[in-house]
């Protein structure tokens, strides 16, 4: 499977956690039975991660979105943000820019118009506060 691939996969999963208290790998394990989605590595490992990470992905989250508390933000951008932000600052083989990119990428398919920039926006000041150049996105 494609890394994008991958990555919209893991998205997806973490979403549906957003409804589900279920644990991920249990949320993964049902994804394989009902619905024929076999998660990579890749997918697996960044949704695991992403979940495990939330509580560092929301307080980042939190510090960076001015004027809006995680609880405003829609389903969508949260998981597209926890995902990215785990994947930008724990996996070591995707450059942040890639990171970034591709989390702005899945919020044009399945966010509303103005949840792209925003995306944009924290995970860039969160790149930038870490000392990581950003390309802006186009």
């Amino acid at each position: 499977m494609a890394r994008r691939k991958s990555r919209e996969l893991a998205f997806l999963l973490l979403f549906e956690k957003c409804f589900d208290d279920a644990d991920m790998q249990e949320i993964i394990d049902r994804a394989a039975e009902a619905r024929d989605i076999e998660p990579d590595e890749f997918a697996s490992r960044l949704a695991i991660g992403a979940q495990d990470y939330i509580a560092v992905s929301d307080g980042l989250i939190e510090e960076y979105a001015h004027r809006w508390s995680k609880d405003r933000l829609s389903k969508v951008t949260l998981s597209i943000l926890r995902l990215a932000l785990f994947e930008m600052l724990e996996v070591e083989e995707t450059p942040v820019s890639v990171a970034i990119n591709e989390a702005v990428e899945l919020a044009k398919a399945y966010g509303a118009d103005d949840e792209p920039p925003f995306i944009n926006g924290i995970l860039g000041a969160v790149a930038r506060n870490n000392g990581e150049e950003v390309v802006a996105e186009s």
